[in-house]
């Protein structure tokens, strides 16, 4: 595949989110012919089965924009040693209605930072058994534990460290070639 489109989400809706700034070095990393853009989730409303037969317009964009892209990498804190719940509540819209899952062979990718030495392993390996529930295919290597130090990013997406920086262009590699792997194939007509 030539060119494609890459969705993230960042699994935090703080406004100094270590996690955000990640995303930014993924975005500003990425190698030439892919587009990082991120899928927002801060708006979504709790997600009640209530809206199923009318999902509100910020869900159907929100389900559009995974859709649109050719894969997600999901940037995910570690909140009591699980996934925030802003993230579980925005994989629950994702998997409604009932068969129109949004996940389902969509090629995704886990990946996040935090200040601990496991970084964020416990929240991914939760992450990791819901997508496989949705059927998305998850890269499996190489995994993304990042443990943030102070001054790792910046807040334009610059990486201070060059291990850090070439694992996460590795990462991102590996990445595009999972989801080269599920690309659609032309049919001629």
């Amino acid at each position: 595949m030539s060119d494609r489109t890459i969705g993230y989400i960042v699994g935090s809706i703080s406004s100094t989110s270590i996690n955000r700034k990640l995303a930014k070095a993924l975005e500003r990393l990425a190698p030439e012919g892919t587009t990082l853009v991120e899928i927002p989730i801060a708006d979504l409303p709790f997600y009640s089965p209530d809206h199923d037969a009318d999902f509100p317009q910020v869900a159907r964009d929100f389900k559009q924009a995974i859709d649109d892209v050719d894969g997600v990498i999901i940037v995910t804190p570690e909140y009591s040693r699980s996934i925030p719940g802003v993230l579980k509540n925005a994989l629950d819209w994702s998997a409604r209605p009932w068969g129109q899952g949004s996940f389902n062979g969509k090629p995704t990718a886990v990946i996040g930072t935090s200040q601990g030495g496991i970084a964020t392993a416990a929240a991914q390996q939760h992450l990791k058994a819901i997508l496989s529930h949705y059927n998305a295919p998850t890269l499996g290597q190489p995994e993304g534990y990042v443990q943030t130090t102070p001054g790792l990013f910046s807040d334009s997406g610059e990486v201070t460290n060059d291990q850090t920086a070439e694992f996460l262009i590795g990462y991102l590699e590996a990445f595009g070639a999972l989801v080269d792997r599920y690309a659609a194939v032309p049919v001629a007509a």
